[in-house]
């Protein structure tokens, strides 16, 4: 299906990934509808931040994915939709689960079900790499199983089995995007990237964060949301009713991270244990056809670029020679011990 022209509904669109999807589907002269959660103060999220001359673009929809007339409203005339709202967040997830199962499992049924009302010619599922836990074997792929290690595992595990029974039951056009860890612009800070920027940008003398050992799978923002633009517009991966990986196979340890934050800011405060171990290894870079070195340079260019100035606003940090630090990433891929296999 070309997109072009199309109109196209994004729930979730004022958050992190959904408002540069709401901008790469405007990019490509979609008749863009946007879902965002209602609040009082008449906040669309990060879609705020968004230049007026897209925003005059954008017919933005406020509601709530939990209630079924809301979704079965903004979903009426849209020929695409993209379903990203969902409640995120682990920890918050243990002492209240109910909040998740509402957002992540009712609200998916009622994108669902106003799909199949208004017939709908496709849908994509948002979910995450989360629905498999602990790795069993590495690399994960869509075969590995399914573990609910924690009610907000377990409740988008929910959504991508409601999803994929919908398929199987009545049809409907599904498809479901797993993405593994994104980073980039307007992240939540408490995100490893992040947090390790922040760190070293307010000057702090040692930087710490938890266990060194984990590895993750990294995917800039852009790379994910055109992965997204790609599967609500045809079959790609795996086609209608399966779930299909947005991944990058980067197997980046917390350590690495840090290494590679430090070229970049140009600091050279020490870090809260005493080897930085191992080289960043690339396997694939499935988005973007770039140099492999070059994108991921480009990617944490962009997400160093932003931090500082959200901070600044936010009154965290102050530091006279921003400008200076920021442009610092050339040394990025050398100091980290960069390889590309």
């Amino acid at each position: 299906m070309e997109l072009k022209g199309k109109k196209v509904l994004v729930t979730g669109a004022d958050g992190f990934i959904g408002s540069h999807l709401v901008e790469a589907l405007l990019d490509k002269c979609c008749d863009v509808r946007a879902f965002v959660y209602y609040n009082s103060f008449n906040n669309w999220g990060w879609l705020d931040t968004l230049p007026t001359k897209k925003l005059k673009d954008l017919d933005v929809v406020s509601g709530d994915i939990r209630d079924p007339n809301g979704v079965t409203f903004a979903m009426k005339g849209c020929d695409v939709v993209f379903h990203l709202a969902a409640l995120i967040g682990i920890p918050f997830s243990y002492h209240s689960p109910d909040s998740y199962v509402d957002t992540n499992i009712k609200g998916t049924l009622n994108v669902l079900q106003a799909a199949r009302h208004h017939g709908t010619s496709r849908i994509l599922v948002t979910s995450t790499s989360e629905v498999y836990g602990t790795a069993q074997y590495t690399p994960i792929d869509e075969k590995h199983p399914f573990q609910g290690q924690s009610p907000y595992s377990a409740t988008k595990i929910g959504a991508d089995r409601l999803a994929e029974s919908f398929y199987r039951s009545f049809g409907l056009p599904v498809v479901i995007a797993r993405p593994f860890n994104t980073f980039g612009p307007r992240q939540s800070a408490r995100a490893v990237i992040p947090t390790i920027i922040t760190q070293l940008l307010s000057g702090v003398g040692e930087v710490r964060l938890g266990r060194m050992s984990p590895t993750r799978d990294f995917n800039y923002v852009k790379d994910v949301r055109g992965a997204g633009v790609d599967d609500g517009s045809h079959s790609g991966y795996g086609g209608e009713g399966r779930g299909d990986h947005l991944i990058s196979r980067s197997n980046v340890q917390r350590s690495q991270c840090k290494s590679q934050s430090v070229g970049a800011i140009g600091n050279t405060n020490r870090v809260s244990y005493t080897k930085v171990g191992g080289k960043l290894l690339f396997k694939r870079f499935d988005f973007g056809g770039e140099d492999v070195a070059a994108a991921v340079q480009h990617a944490l260019n962009r997400a160093v670029d932003f931090l500082p100035e959200r901070l600044v606003l936010r009154d965290q940090i102050a530091s006279p020679n921003h400008d200076s630090d920021f442009r610092t990433y050339a040394a990025v891929i050398s100091r980290a011990g960069f390889s590309a296999v």
